[in-house]
């Protein structure tokens, strides 16, 4: 198990470099878009101004008769809004960010520590891996799109980021578990067909 835990730091620390890579660079610029600096504070004035506090909204709701008519019309946006604000490089987000990594990277090696115990190949249990992160990752970021008729691009980007920080993470775990060996033929069993 202590090599699990070695995999799942070297993992979180993985996952904290690619979340360098695709969200600090200009590389984040292929899914997020860009305002001018009057428009970003004509639309944070408009968002103060309506917005009664920090939460997630749906503009329009659907709620009522009139806004479902509105959302029908368009334009409807998902407003993940924080009515304080803070540094965009903020220290204390790196580190409760490095933190959440390596929780992820932790319960992640507890798994693949357990699956390890029964899969002998490297090969089976990366598949196992890889299929697992993309069915959690495209159940969390296609419903986005597909439900509340969010932008693909930013849903496929985010897709494409998560895929690879917990494929890299997962891989590295799996490298430092320590080799299954084969189960032993149970009592009586003969290797004769």
């Amino acid at each position: 198990m202590a090599r699990a835990l070695v995999g799942a730091v070297a993992g979180a620390i993985a996952m904290f470099i690619i979340g360098f890579i695709f969200f600090v660079t200009p590389l984040q610029k292929l899914a997020v878009g860009n305002l001018n600096d009057l428009q970003a504070a004509s639309v944070q004035s408009a968002l103060a101004a309506h917005l009664p506090g920090t939460g997630t909204y749906y503009v329009p709701s659907g709620d009522t008769r009139a806004q479902s008519e509105m959302y029908s019309r368009g334009p409807v946006a998902t407003v993940h809004y924080n009515i304080h604000g803070f540094a965009p490089a903020s220290s204390s987000a790196m580190i409760s960010g490095f933190v959440h990594m390596l929780i992820v990277a932790l319960l992640m090696a507890a798994g693949l520590y357990l699956l390890s115990r029964h899969i002998v190949r490297f090969a089976d249990k990366a598949r196992i891996l890889g299929l697992f992160i993309v069915a959690t990752v495209g159940y969390l970021r296609f419903g986005e799109p597909i439900w509340f008729h969010q932008a693909w691009g930013y849903a496929i980007y985010m897709f494409v980021a998560e895929c690879v920080s917990l494929g890299v993470a997962g891989f590295i775990i799996l490298k430092l578990l320590p080799a299954a060996s084969a189960p032993a033929a149970p009592a009586g069993a003969t290797s004769d067909l």
